[in-house]
């Protein structure tokens, strides 16, 4: 099943789309069996490894934790270095910011933000499970970030800021809260080209992680104009081929709002995974 089941047109109203996305993803939550991604008969583990998680990676996270949500594994663009102090946008059930805390370790300290309640009670529940000391869940919009400015060292996210709404706002947020110096690094979705109108006015297709893609320029920049500098994609991989499966519940969506599978076929190959890093620039 997808993430949204009423298959209506997408709002335009920012508020009432953060609503539907925030009420998908808590279906997710609650239902194991439930994907917005990876869909068809493919396991959380399965979708994981194709986007970039290692075994090893897998192994060590909570049980729970990996719902196959993302598109690509933002704690591999860079190295996250011990102490550090990480963000994570829309943190989900956890699985970025489990990973972040093990590299920061001890003295470093992982924020995972999510404005979904049922997410964050899975992550914390998670988070209690292991014992896992430097991590702590906050509720939050991505846009709107309960966090001090300069208080992190980087900045992660998971096919996430693809979802929002107002995606300059999230790029602005990220940049207040970085320190000096400090690293943004960003797993989403980007399009190649436009998307068809049908899927452009799916809510399915929308919080199923393609239908809120912005072009690519129009992403970077986005980032460019938030002030951040030496912008970098570093890893770029066919969103379609690896995660959307032909089965899959946004395909289904798809095809409710008159797009037929050929269509979908015909464009799938141009959304993109890509895993991206950007500077704020020191004093």
């Amino acid at each position: 099943m997808g993430c949204c089941d009423d298959k209506k047109k997408r709002p335009e109203n920012a508020d009432e789309v953060r609503r539907l996305v925030s009420e998908g993803y808590a279906r997710v939550a609650r239902d194991s069996d439930s994907s917005c991604c990876g869909g068809g008969a493919a396991t959380a583990e399965d979708v994981s490894r194709l986007i970039g998680y290692s075994d090893e990676e897998l192994a060590e996270l909570p049980e729970g934790a990996n719902l196959g949500l993302g598109c690509g594994n933002p704690t591999a663009i860079d190295s996250l270095a011990p102490g550090e102090t990480v963000i994570d946008l829309g943190a989900g059930a956890g699985i970025d910011a489990f990973l972040a805390a093990k590299q920061v370790g001890a003295r470093g300290r992982v924020i995972g933000i999510d404005m979904t309640d049922d997410m964050l009670e899975r992550a914390r529940a998670n988070a209690l499970a292991v014992g896992a000391e430097n991590v702590e869940f906050r509720k939050g919009l991505i846009e709107e970030l309960p966090v001090d400015d300069d208080c992190a060292d980087v900045i992660i996210s998971n096919c996430v800021i693809n979802l929002s709404p107002e995606k300059p706002k999230v790029f602005a947020e990220a940049f207040r809260v970085l320190r000096p110096g400090g690293r943004l690094m960003v797993s989403d979705v980007v399009l190649e080209r436009p998307l068809p109108e049908a899927v452009l006015q799916s809510v399915d297709a929308y919080v199923g992680c393609v239908g809120g893609a912005s072009l690519r320029a129009d992403y970077l920049a986005a980032i460019e104009n938030a002030g951040f500098t030496d912008v970098r994609v570093l890893t770029e991989s066919s969103f379609g081929d690896k995660v959307c499966a032909s089965d899959s519940p946004l395909q289904d969506a798809i095809k409710e709002f008159g797009a037929n599978i050929e269509e979908v076929r015909e464009f799938l190959p141009h959304v993109s995974s890509l895993g991206i890093v950007a500077i704020k620039p020191a004093d």
